[in-house]
């Protein structure tokens, strides 16, 4: 008997299977009722007391080897039947996820395409300036609040070198380099030092005009935000301005819109007031013009600024700027269909 079991290893070692099939009349072969082992195990009862112990654990072997054989030969024969599989070309492809641009790229693109349409050319800045051009060169006096350790970030403690609080330190640079007619904007990130909230941002950005030339009126300046004010924001869009104070613009304004949530009858957006706060804006402090050796006597200009985390909140209803810097994928999705 044991020459039959050592016999019946050694075929079953030599055994290859090309098919489904051929596996399975192996394995009946072997582990079939009317199989090799269970005929071994019928033989069992005849086989010596003294030998049992030792063809028990032979015929165990040849049962434990014919099993797993089996079962290599199944994977075996799976794996090769997957790669060899013809692909079905009528099968629909999967679609690859579509990105997205960010919001504020989207509306920083809207503003420059507007501006680039009425002949502004683009200028580009350093984020880490000096003073001069960040406030002196703007007119800023000396015990301006705004050159506080509050509102500016110094580098290393040096009161000048910093990093830019607006964009208009690349107007500075235009005006010391360039003679006029003058007209471009400027967009760019900047930074304040103010504490992060729904409404304010310690990074931010923003898209500054600048237009110098001779006999440039304010009333240039509103038709030119009148003009972008509809481009915007829809041809209904009202617009109205507002005195205000700024060092380096004089006289000085703060141009609104009317709002598009309410149509102007008044909402928790707009303060129940009908408008909303897009821009500041008034012609060249003549001391700024000087400062960069522009003759002031003869040539006049216009100088605006907003932040676009503003105007994609007015545009999009977006009611905490803190959602554009979080990278939330729910939210950035929402934009899949702009560009």
């Amino acid at each position: 008997m044991e020459k039959k079991i050592r016999q019946l290893l050694e075929d079953a070692k030599r055994f290859e299977a090309d098919s489904p099939e051929a596996v399975e009349a192996f394995r009946i072969a072997y582990l079939g009722k009317k199989g090799h082992l269970n005929a071994l195990f019928a033989d069992f009862k005849s086989v010596p007391a003294d030998k049992k112990k030792e063809t028990g654990q032979q015929i165990n072997t040849l049962k434990q080897f014919v099993t797993g054989k089996v079962e290599e030969m199944k994977s075996a024969l799976s794996a090769s039947s997957g790669a060899d599989a013809i692909p079905d070309m009528t099968v629909p492809g999967k679609s690859m996820p579509v990105g997205a641009r960010h919001p504020i790229s989207i509306v920083r693109n809207q503003i420059i395409g507007i501006f680039t349409r009425l002949g502004y050319n683009i200028s580009e800045g350093p984020e880490i300036e000096d003073d001069w051009h960040v406030f002196s060169a703007l007119n800023f006096p000396p015990e301006h609040p705004a050159r506080d350790m509050q509102d500016t970030f110094f580098i290393e403690k040096d009161p000048d070198v910093l990093l830019r609080t607006h964009t208009s330190s690349v107007q500075v640079r235009v005006m010391e380099n360039t003679q006029p007619p003058i007209r471009t904007i400027s967009p760019g990130i900047v930074f304040r030092n103010e504490a992060i909230s729904a409404r304010a941002h310690c990074i931010f950005h923003q898209v500054e005009g600048l237009y110098i030339d001779e006999n440039v009126s304010f009333a240039d300046l509103k038709q030119t935000l009148m003009y972008f004010a509809k481009e915007m924001f829809g041809g209904e869009t009202e617009t109205r301005f507002r005195p205000s104070f700024f060092p380096f613009t004089e006289p000085s304004a703060e141009m609104d819109i009317s709002c598009r949530i309410c149509g102007g009858k008044g909402c928790n957006i707009c303060k129940y007031t009908g408008w909303l706060e897009i821009l500041g804006c008034g012609m060249v402090h003549p001391n700024v013009l000087e400062h960069s050796d522009i003759d002031s006597r003869k040539y006049t200009g216009f100088a605006f600024g907003m932040g676009i985390e503003r105007i994609t909140m007015l545009r999009y209803e977006v009611k905490d700027l803190r959602l554009y810097f979080e990278n939330d994928a729910r939210f950035l999705e929402q934009f899949s269909a702009a560009f």
